[in-house]
């Protein structure tokens, strides 16, 4: 993890390295403004009666999201009406972040116990299945655990996977490993740091690392999504913070996450804060879907 966050398991009892990273310059105006926009959407009309639609479509416009930021962007209407997914790299990726939307609200009651758990579920509902092989491409005894050393690691299986989006060094796999506990330690103490820094932490540990043998990315969204939805900021999961980091774009997430990865205050601080305007523009899709409800055009 960063400097600014420290491992858990080396940080002295009681302390609190997250709730460090809320009161970085920009970050208390951030999580401010995501909260005005969440408690707005959730105020709407629209959400009083059919808030299972909305959450449904947040699902869906979030996966299309996290796809395209691995390099599967396809318009939301293929991703909508698309029931077959080949062996291509695109389609797998879709269909992998599918997958993953649908499973995050499963486990939102196993994420404060077994963080790592839960994310080897996720890689696992991203890679498809488990045996002799996960019909991706990916080797089934790789699945659903961390990557040993000399594994290799990329974000979509099969011949036509694209460049990875995050390029930064890999971790050596025992470092992974102390990591992932110092994270799950972290999660399961709790924090009295604003949903969104934990979120934005989550995730960008998760890239940093790159823990598992493929999928990555697509993990580390769903578990910043698990965040969200489980600390009650967005319990109804309506908020895709994956369809605003999509629309910001792949050069300005790479970008915000070299803010993480350089581990100083104010590369944290602009990673959080752009997690957090990632909600916002999520916000602002699901309030048009809630519009579009209302006029009964959708």
């Amino acid at each position: 993890m960063s400097t600014t966050a420290p491992n858990a398991s080396s940080a002295p009892r009681g302390h609190d390295p997250l709730a460090t990273l809320g009161s970085l310059p920009g970050v208390p105006d951030a999580v401010d403004s995501v909260r005005k926009a969440v408690d707005a959407v959730y105020g709407h009309r629209v959400m009083r009666r059919r808030s299972n639609e909305v959450t449904s479509e947040a699902a869906l416009r979030a996966a299309r999201g996290s796809a395209a930021l691995s390099g599967a962007d396809w318009a939301l209407e293929e991703v909508r009406r698309r029931s077959d997914f080949g062996a291509a790299a695109d389609a797998l990726t879709v269909g992998a972040a599918l997958r993953l939307t649908a499973e995050a609200g499963q486990l939102l009651s196993i994420w404060r116990q077994s963080p790592v758990r839960v994310l080897a579920r996720l890689h696992l509902v991203a890679a498809g299945g488990a045996g002799t092989g996960t019909g991706d491409g990916v080797a089934g005894e790789t699945v659903g655990r961390p990557r040993l050393a000399g594994e290799p690691v990329v974000e979509t299986p099969g011949p036509d996977s694209p460049k990875p989006l995050i390029e930064a060094p890999l971790p050596a796999a025992d470092e992974v490993a102390g990591r992932l506990n110092g994270l799950s330690e972290l999660v399961i103490a709790g924090s009295s740091a604003p949903a969104l820094v934990t979120a934005a932490v989550v995730h960008g540990e998760l890239l940093a690392l790159r823990p598992f043998g493929s999928y990555n990315g697509l993990v580390a969204r769903a578990a910043e999504r698990i965040v969200l939805i489980s600390s009650g900021l967005d319990p109804k999961s309506i908020c895709p913070s994956e369809v605003g980091h999509a629309e910001l774009g792949r050069a300005a997430y790479v970008a915000a996450f070299d803010g993480y990865l350089s581990g100083t205050p104010d590369g944290m601080a602009a990673w959080i804060t752009h997690c957090g305007r990632a909600v916002e523009l999520g916000v602002r899709e699901s309030t048009a879907v809630c519009e579009a409800l209302q006029r009964g055009a959708a």
